[in-house]
């Protein structure tokens, strides 16, 4: 028998993060380990679950969560996004409600690279007239 489950890719930064819900107990599994083994922080958390309050599916489903790259920051943001995303692969009904918080929008934002002939990406060395 298949495993009913739905799939979301999210990716912050650097991150990228792999996010499959499956019918449970509403347990979150990240990378192997319980959401509070992995991510400390109450912040990180509260960032994760934020879409699941939204739209109530917080018990029911449980949440399994392959993420690498990056800090714990942007994983938070990755994952997110795709527990977002699987949400409305689950019931397209709930666009809407994430739309309107701005959970499905993907922040672009990433780190400038360094440019040669300069301290940073865009520090230059300090100027002296003579």
């Amino acid at each position: 028998m298949a495993i009913t489950q739905f799939y979301g890719t999210g990716r912050r930064k650097t991150s990228t993060a792999r996010v499959f819900l499956r019918p449970g107990k509403g347990r979150i599994t990240v990378n192997d380990r319980s959401l509070d083994e992995y991510f400390e922080r109450e912040s990180l958390k509260l960032v994760i679950r934020q879409p699941l309050v939204l739209t109530g599916a917080t018990d029911g489903y449980d949440i399994y969560v392959n993420v690498s790259g990056g800090g714990k920051a942007g994983q938070a943001g990755a994952v997110r996004l795709g527990i977002s995303r699987a949400l409305i692969e689950l019931n397209p009904a709930y666009r809407p409600t994430l739309k309107s918080v701005g959970l499905l929008t993907r922040d672009a934002r990433e780190v400038e690279r360094k440019k040669y002939g300069r301290a940073g990406a865009r520090r230059r060395f300090q100027f002296s007239k003579r």
